[in-house]
């Protein structure tokens, strides 16, 4: 056997479908699509999730809940991962150009760091977000958790303003008793 005489096997290549070339070939007339009905005509084209008409599956099962269009997807990293990257690889520092380079994040993805597993090594971490335990968790072994775009301490410096204005209570002047029993009687 060489490449000039090299052939498929037998049967393995089939002839197209020689359709409506008259009554000889076996596939003249209705040239395989059948008698009449919309699969016959030109331009048909079966809908899609079509059951030639029965119920079709998406209008037979209900409708549930709601897809949130604010949804924002992030890609879960643990704290054992990072363990794991500062024992293997000796990192002091873990950006998201560095989970990228190890595999953990594509360029696009959001990152959240979350507090499962624990985090001996002193590292500094800037991604997208942080759990509560993961802050606490880094910070405990030394290390600093950067918010992409804003330091924790702005974040947290943020909130903190926010529950201050919501906790300040408007002070009502006092009113002494006998003035406004005067003004009761007078109405």
């Amino acid at each position: 056997m060489e490449l000039h005489n090299l052939k498929p096997a037998e049967r393995a290549t089939a002839g197209s479908k020689r359709i409506g070339r008259g009554q000889g070939s076996g596939k003249g007339g209705t040239s395989t699509k059948g008698h009449k009905g919309a699969q016959s005509r030109s331009g048909y084209s079966r809908k899609n999730g079509f059951e030639g008409g029965q119920m079709p599956i998406y209008r037979l099962l209900p409708k549930r809940g709601f897809k949130n269009i604010n949804r924002v997807e992030y890609n879960a990293i643990n704290l054992s991962t990072l363990q794991k990257l500062a024992d293997d690889f000796k990192l002091k520092e873990v950006t998201l150009d560095t989970l990228i380079q190890h595999g953990l994040a594509k360029k696009k993805s959001l990152i959240k760091i979350l507090g499962n597993g624990e985090l001996t090594a002193k590292m500094s971490v800037s991604v997208h977000a942080f759990s509560k335990t993961a802050i606490v968790a880094i910070e405990n072994a030394g290390g600093k958790a950067l918010v992409i775009g804003a330091s924790v301490e702005e974040e947290s410096a943020k909130k903190t303003t926010k529950t201050a204005k919501k906790e300040e209570v408007v002070e009502t002047p006092e009113v002494p008793a006998e003035k406004a029993n005067e003004e009761i009687d007078a109405q």
